[in-house]
């Protein structure tokens, strides 16, 4: 059975946009876990590099947010810019981007959360819909750009709870009391 437009008010306010808020920083920080001299790293010719990978998943995270609020997809903007060069200026960008975003998906009304959007002719689902399909996309590319930290001679940071490297830290920083 469809939502309601009071529902899918609800779905959003109370469950999507809280967890978009809450993976936020997971994201930023595997992003400035990337050693800056490293940046160009992919563990394979068919890979991503790292730069391009983090700013792949701000750049899609943003156009599923903006594309609950428009009504329609923007699929302009995928190529990194040229000046996103440093972890640093991804995270920067993502941080002014996202905030912006966020707030106007908080402010739609039932209504527009319950309008169909296309996806290429392939999905033609409710604005909601593609709240999760974005939040799970940045999920995942999150996980995979994870796996490149260590053999880029980068530190793991916590994610779902301590990692490895944040516990080595923490316990050094406990034996320096």
């Amino acid at each position: 059975m469809p939502f309601t437009p009071e529902q899918a008010v609800v779905v959003v306010r109370d469950l999507l946009a809280p967890a978009y808020v809450k993976e936020h920083p997971l994201t930023k920080g595997v992003i400035a876990s990337i050693p800056e001299a490293k940046a160009d790293y992919k563990p394979d010719d068919l890979s991503r590099t790292a730069i391009d990978l983090a700013w792949h998943i701000v750049a899609a995270e943003c156009r599923f947010l903006n594309a609950v609020v428009a009504g329609a997809f923007d699929f302009s903007g995928g190529t990194r810019p040229e000046k996103m060069r440093k972890p640093m200026d991804v995270v920067k960008w993502y941080s002014s981007a996202f905030g912006a975003a966020i707030e106007r998906v908080k402010a739609l009304d039932g209504e527009e959360l319950l309008r169909p959007i296309d996806f290429r002719g392939i999905f033609n689902f409710p604005a909601y819909a593609y709240l999760q399909s974005g939040i799970s996309h940045s999920i995942h590319h999150r996980g995979q750009l994870s796996t490149y930290l260590r053999p880029m001679g980068g530190r793991v940071p916590s994610i779902y709870g301590e990692s490895y490297d944040s516990r080595q830290a923490r316990e050094k920083g406990a034996g320096q009391a």
